[in-house]
């Protein structure tokens, strides 16, 4: 089990002890996310004029789309590498399926290439027997 990381960050100038199982370096990734959201927004006139229960209910919305719209890019790339993973396993079943072919008709030349030599040894003995008698 991961030991509890403490850590100080500032979010919005407050410095603010965070605890949790993640590293100290994530946890200042999220302060830095926030914090990020909050400059975003800081530079919209109608935004700033706002009252701060209705900033904190648009910053809270934003963080939550930003959210869902990486669940759903994560949903589309595991749908696509899901696809990717059928193709290439028929790509290696045809594969596969072509190596058999390929040995089959490389025996098929040797069998073929044998009864050739054996009919030419056939004709050489036959045209001997021919000549003698």
């Amino acid at each position: 089990m991961a030991s509890k990381t403490d850590t100080e960050v500032i979010i919005g100038g407050k410095v603010l002890r965070l605890s949790g199982y993640e590293s100290e370096e994530y946890l200042q990734k999220v302060a830095a996310y926030i914090n990020g959201k909050c400059a975003e927004f800081g530079r919209v006139d109608s935004f700033r004029r706002s009252p701060s229960d209705t900033q904190n209910i648009l910053l809270q919305l934003n963080i939550a789309d930003d959210y869902f719209k990486a669940k759903q890019q994560i949903t589309l790339l595991e749908e696509e590498l899901a696809s990717k993973e059928k193709e290439l396993y028929d790509i290696k079943h045809e594969l596969i399926a072509s190596q058999i072919k390929l040995e089959n008709s490389e025996k098929n030349v040797k069998s073929l290439k044998n009864d050739l030599n054996d009919s030419n040894k056939k004709v050489v003995q036959l045209e001997t027997e021919l000549k003698m008698s």
